[in-house]
């Protein structure tokens, strides 16, 4: 089959060992969300001729409509839009900002500066004016910083407790950070601060957490959250698309963003991608645990490799991105360059560092996926600066995303035996 040296089957039996536990809790994670899945599918009565191909405006389409309710019973939402049309995850969080906020609305990100890509769309980034931001359109932007890598609650309800915000905005992952990614319970506390003393909209960027946790951020009392189809919750088969769910006015706001104001919901042709839709939603809450196995069977091999992971071995984990510190250029490469090995679809590709628009270093990826860009796929990105971090995330299925794992070990391996 596959042959590594010796050190590296022997490390990697000694993860899976060391995994145990935290594979155990993942398995009873992921049936829950599963059945949970199950359940909004029968309760809703998915059936064959939902899947039906809907041309011109769409209207009366039975399987987009019975595929938000299916995603909203699932995230315990009141509603929830699910489409094929949204370009991206950065697509669908846009038409929920825009969808909410209006020109003199305060926008309030308590969780520090979100990642760069959402960065333009806010304005606070250099070239970005008359792009068509929020700025643009007036809508103001507030940050509070994260305290020692933690939200900063008594900040948090000090801001808030002054009024004149609309939305609380959170990330819930950490993006190009080592901080740990925001469980539900930390959100839950920003939710309870924020209806204490106001009635802002609390919008969660959901993306990379969807099925990690029993629970979603809408069953404690967000009112909208917003992720990719090619992320945690398409399941690896939805080829593009997003959602946005949480409470019905909020998601009708967000729908005549989407299309257009009076019609909204009521239109927009599924041209076929009904079955992919359906199929990938079912699929992700299994899929997202083989992520999370994949991510935990990497901290506990690169630890006892001598790294430093995050999440640590035993750590709860909330988003399926696994962070390794290496230290060193060279092993962030090897590292990228052995996942690829790894990979069913460019395994042959050598990655290679490189100038990467819209980054302040060179950047390394690592990618085999059969959706361009999946981040559900295994994939493994980084920025060539200290501590020279990379980002793991993704694996439709443990046992094929271990091997590719193990590949990136034994390169880190040995591009650091032959210079000793």
């Amino acid at each position: 089959m596959f042959t590594f040296s010796n050190k590296v089957c022997e490390l990697s039996e000694k993860a899976l060992i060391t995994a145990k536990n935290e594979f155990d809790a993942i398995d009873a994670i992921t049936e829950y969300n599963q059945q949970k899945m199950l359940k909004a599918f029968i309760d809703n009565g998915v059936s064959e001729n939902i899947f039906a191909e809907s041309t011109g405006y769409g209207y009366g389409d039975r399987g987009r409509e019975i595929i938000d309710r299916v995603f909203a019973q699932a995230v315990g939402a009141e509603d929830a839009i699910v489409r094929h049309n949204f370009t991206c995850g950065t697509h669908t969080l846009t038409v929920a900002l825009f969808g909410i906020l209006r020109p003199g609305d305060t926008m309030l990100c308590v969780s520090g500066r979100p990642y760069d890509t959402i960065l333009p769309v806010i304005g606070i980034t250099k070239n970005d004016k008359n792009m068509g931001s929020l700025a643009d359109y007036g809508v103001k932007y507030e940050e509070i910083d994260l305290e020692n890598d933690e939200l900063n609650y008594a900040a948090i309800e000090e801001r808030i407790s002054k009024g004149n915000v609309k939305m609380v905005y959170i990330q819930r992952s950490r993006g190009y950070k080592l901080r740990h990614s925001l469980s539900v319970a930390e959100i839950k506390k920003v939710i309870d601060i924020t209806k204490k003393h106001s009635d802002a909209v609390v919008m969660v960027d959901n993306c990379y957490g969807e099925w990690t946790e029993n629970i979603e951020p809408t069953d404690v009392g967000a009112d909208i959250i917003a992720g990719s189809l090619i992320k945690n919750p398409g399941g690896g088969i939805a080829k593009t698309g997003g959602y946005i769910a949480g409470k019905k006015e909020c998601i009708e706001l967000c729908s005549y963003r989407l299309t257009t104001p009076g019609l909204g919901k009521e239109v927009g042709a599924t041209l076929g991608q009904s079955r992919e839709l359906f199929m990938g939603i079912f699929n992700g809450p299994h899929v997202v645990g083989e992520a999370l196995k994949t991510a935990a069977f990497t901290s506990a091999l690169f630890t006892l490799m001598g790294f430093d992971p995050t999440p640590a071995v035993g750590e709860t984990r909330h988003d399926i991105i696994q962070a390794v510190r290496l230290r060193e250029e060279k092993n962030l490469i090897a590292f990228c360059q052995g996942l690829q090995k790894g990979a069913p679809v460019d395994s042959f590709v050598t990655p290679e560092p490189w100038e990467m628009p819209g980054y302040d270093s060179k950047v390394i990826m690592s990618a085999g996926a059969f959706t361009l860009g999946s981040s559900i796929e295994l994939s493994a990105d980084a920025p060539l600066r200290e501590p020279y971090a990379v980002w793991l995330q993704g694996g439709l299925n443990f046992h094929s995303a271990k091997v590719a794992v193990m590949f990136a070990a034994e390169e880190v391996l040995k591009v650091n035996s032959t210079e000793d």
